[in-house]
């Protein structure tokens, strides 16, 4: 939105330079886009009339040869290439020795076999505006040739009139007129201001201008008003086609210029119909399907059953707050010399026109305004305002009557305590401010006692602020015109007592472990393929196979909420692959979706208030169950390899470690069994326990779905749930023993289907106290053990806590350890 300063002042009297001007907007929570001051124009700038002109033939564009009267003895020969004038027309000259902005000197010089002798300009060529179709052409009689054009372009040294380009925000439709910005920035100046629409005088209704029916809730109100011979010669006044250019909009013609002029004036966008072409009633309707309407622009559109079409007996005549239609188009005069127009002043549901001037991506000056929503009581003003305007310029008469279908809707009162602003921002502002400011914006302000006893403001918002529907849309018009920046930036202090809760405690030492290790964090995609399950080799019935689907995925494909976090980060580490990166170790910490075996249905409450118990404990119920999951994927080599050695390929001990790891970050020691559980491969899967309770699984992942997803071989993994391991938040300092300890290696043998981590327990459970650690160093498998059989030797450490161990007392420790050893799975010590 662009207005002139020039037109700010009409509204407030007097208003400052253009910077302070704009400062003023800042200040009241408007974005300026641009201050485009007077434009840098010096040398001899007159007004000049068109004696007559000779189009030059035998060129690939019109050029025309003209006698300029500028005040002088004799006219000027110029040569002007644009053809929007004729002779006797009034245009702006600059003659040699201007220089006009960007630094273009003129000067008397030879073309087309001719001496140019000046300049006719345009009004991009001038700076006042943004048209270059044609050259600026002035109304008869506004000035006489050889007269400075400088103060009659607003172009004077000594008032420059400057240009504030704004960016209107979708909540502040109302700034979309100047109407709207001489308001606020009466409110940012404290200064009195003059409501243009307060001017208008909209005399009683006498009989209807033209029958019109509403035939669709898009439009709660529709007002029309004749006018009847406009003189189609009369030109629109100088001042008028001044403040449109300021505005960014090309004079056209006294009828398009008065309803561009009042809607940038007051918000309100009119269409104006030539009366003689319509045929009965207006309708204002949705379209039928395989309607078309030749719109203003020349384009056929076919039209869709959701378009609010404006109608005829004909048929659409117009999309509704959008375009019109080229079938009532003002067109020629009648016999009489005469046009008769239909001014349509109407008010459209914001979300109709939004969703019509997209689907034909078509926007408007008039779409822009309807979808942010247009002031409801302006159409009867707005139509008495446009043909006022006729009838003073364009020697037209007002005819009889005045159509007014439908009501505008009327604004509900707010109630807030009076000191609500204050304890919001924290400011004591001073008595009174609160009403003030509600009063500027247009508020019926009334001050009573509420049910606490306390002062209370009940508001009732103007037509033109259908956001102000809360209390706190009343707050946050207070704290921005008292301003924003008397507000203090003070940083709450936190309460004393709080921190992480013992989970989010736990959750950091898990994450902080598996870095420490190695481990890089991600962020996989969170939705997953139903088809992923067949790639995990998961059975029909497999539980792991109820999902949540989601109503409006980012991604169709991907539209489940699983309660796995593997087949996300297996698509994080395939990405990565083939990005270039070979040896990977990745982990996630996240919520999965755990549905329902038989799922409750959701109830769906009533938003006019809080739901019930009942409702709320239905939703808890409902609700599918999201425990934090912790998994960790590995490929490529664990170690790399170097100067060293070869390095190690990552395992399915590596996944098992990690699990472990975990286990030791959240407060317990998980126990390592054998199993078998898609998608991991069944000889090389761990089961994580605490105690007997099974939370996890670690391992190599099945060759088939290492295949099916494209894995790098060998893929391993590890996820366990977070939420089923105890929470225990008592956490001892560990006892760090002074004592030196005792290290012994032991070797048994026993059948290879016992696996390493059960003979490690039994180790563990039969060694007693002073057992430290027990790890496993050495595999071997041979002759000498037997077929079908194994060794696994370990190395027991041992320590006391108060004492220095006897190298009797840590055998007699390691022969109780292999005596569990061997009952429980029959294992000989090599």
């Amino acid at each position: 939105m662009r207005v002139s300063q020039s037109w700010l002042a009409e509204l407030l009297g007097d208003v400052p330079p253009a910077d302070e001007t704009a400062e003023a907007f800042v200040r009241v929570g408007l974005e300026i886009e641009d201050v485009h001051r007077a434009p840098e124009l010096t040398g001899p700038l007159v007004v000049g009339r068109v004696l007559e002109f000779e189009v030059l033939t035998g060129l690939k564009k019109p050029i025309r040869w003209c006698q300029v009267e500028v005040g002088e003895a004799q006219p000027r020969g110029i040569i002007c290439g644009a053809s929007n004038f004729a002779a006797g027309d009034l245009v702006v000259v600059a003659l040699p020795g201007a220089v006009l902005p960007g630094g273009f000197a003129i000067s008397a010089r030879k073309t087309y076999g001719h001496v140019s002798d000046g300049m006719i300009a345009s009004a991009r060529e001038l700076g006042i505006g943004a048209d270059h179709a044609g050259i600026l052409v002035l109304p008869p009689d506004t000035a006489e040739p050889g007269e400075d054009a400088r103060p009659l372009l607003g172009l004077s040294p000594d008032d420059p009139d400057a240009v504030i380009e704004l960016n209107v925000t979708p909540d502040r439709g109302y700034c979309f007129s100047v109407r709207g910005l001489a308001r606020e920035l009466a409110c940012s100046l404290d200064a009195d201001y003059t409501d243009p629409a307060m001017r208008v005088t909209v005399p009683p209704a006498i009989g209807d201008a033209w029958p019109v029916e509403l035939a669709d809730s898009g439009c709660p109100r529709f007002v029309a008003r004749r006018v009847d011979g406009v003189d189609p010669t009369a030109p629109s006044p100088w001042w008028m086609q001044r403040r449109l250019l300021a505005a960014g909009m090309r004079p056209i013609s006294l009828i398009v210029d008065v309803t561009n002029y009042v809607m940038i004036e007051l918000g309100q966008p009119l269409h104006a119909y030539d009366a003689s072409r319509l045929s009965g009633p207006i309708v204002v309707r949705r379209a039928e399907a395989g309607e078309k309407l030749r719109t203003l622009d020349d384009v056929e559109r076919t039209l869709d059953p959701d378009d609010l079409l404006i109608t005829d007996d004909s048929g659409p005549i117009g999309l509704a707050g959008v375009m019109g239609g080229a079938s009532t188009e003002i067109s020629g005069a009648n016999e009489h010399g005469r046009i008769d127009v239909l001014i349509e002043a109407a008010h459209f549901d914001p979300a109709v026109i939004a969703r019509v001037a997209r689907r034909h991506k078509l926007p408007s000056e008039a779409s822009r305004r309807f979808e942010r929503t247009v002031d409801p009581q302006l159409p009867p003003v707005a139509a008495e305002r446009a043909a006022q305007l006729l009838v003073e310029h364009g020697r037209a008469t007002v005819a009889r009557g005045r159509t007014d279908v439908g009501a505008a809707p009327q604004p509900a009162p707010v109630e807030m305590p009076l000191e609500l602003p204050d304890r919001v921002a924290g400011v004591a502002y001073p008595p009174g401010a609160t009403v003030r400011r509600l009063a500027q914006v247009g508020c019926a302000v009334e001050l009573v006692t509420g049910d606490d006893g306390r002062g209370h403001v009940v508001a009732t918002p103007p037509s033109w602020r259908p956001d102000l529907g809360q209390p706190a849309d009343l707050v946050e018009e207070v704290l921005r015109l008292e301003g924003l920046d008397v507000i203090p930036s003070v940083l709450p202090s936190a309460p004393g007592g709080r921190g992480l809760t013992p989970a989010q405690q736990r959750r950091r030492a898990v994450s902080r472990a598996l870095a420490e290790a190695g481990y890089v964090e991600v962020l996989p995609f969170p939705f997953v393929d139903p088809t992923v399950w067949d790639a995990f080799g998961l059975a029909a019935d497999d539980p792991r196979r109820r999902t949540v689907h989601v109503l409006n995925p980012l991604d169709a494909e991907r539209a489940e909420l699983a309660g796995t976090l593997l087949p996300g980060l297996l698509d994080t580490l395939v990405r990565n692959r083939s990005r270039g990166a070979t040896d990977l170790a990745l982990y996630h910490i996240g919520q999965v979706v755990l549905p329902h075996a038989k799922p409750l249905p959701m109830p769906d409450p009533a938003v006019d208030g809080r739901p019930s118990d009942a409702e709320l404990a239905q939703i808890e119920a409902a609700l599918p169950a999201q425990p934090v999951h912790v998994s960790a994927v590995l490929a490529g080599d664990r170690e790399a390899r170097g100067w060293w050695g070869p390095g190690r390929s990552a395992s399915w001990a590596d996944a098992v470690q990690a699990g472990l790891l975990v286990g030791l970050a959240a407060g317990v020691e998980l126990r390592v069994t054998a199993a078998t559980h898609p998608p991991f491969h069944p000889g090389r899967c761990a089961a994580l326990r605490v105690g007997d309770w099974i939370v996890g699984h670690a391992g190599e992942l099945h060759p088939k779905v290492v295949e099916a997803l494209g894995l790098p071989e060998r893929t391993c993994a590890m996820e366990l749930d977070l939420d089923l391991i105890p929470l225990d938040d008592r956490r001892p300092a560990p006892r760090v023993s002074p004592y030196p300890p005792i290290a012994v290696d032991v070797a048994l043998v026993a059948d290879a289907s016992v696996p390493a981590a059960e003979l490690a327990e039994a180790l563990s459970d039969g060694g007693g106290e002073l057992l430290e650690e027990v790890r496993l160093f050495d595999v071997y498998t041979g002759e000498q053990v037997g077929a079908g059989r194994r060794s696994l030797a370990f190395t027991l450490r041992f320590r006391a806590p108060d004492r220095t161990l006897t190298s009797e007392e840590a055998n007699a420790a390691r022969d109780s350890a292999v005596a569990v050893a061997a009952e429980r799975y029959a294992a000989s010590q090599r």
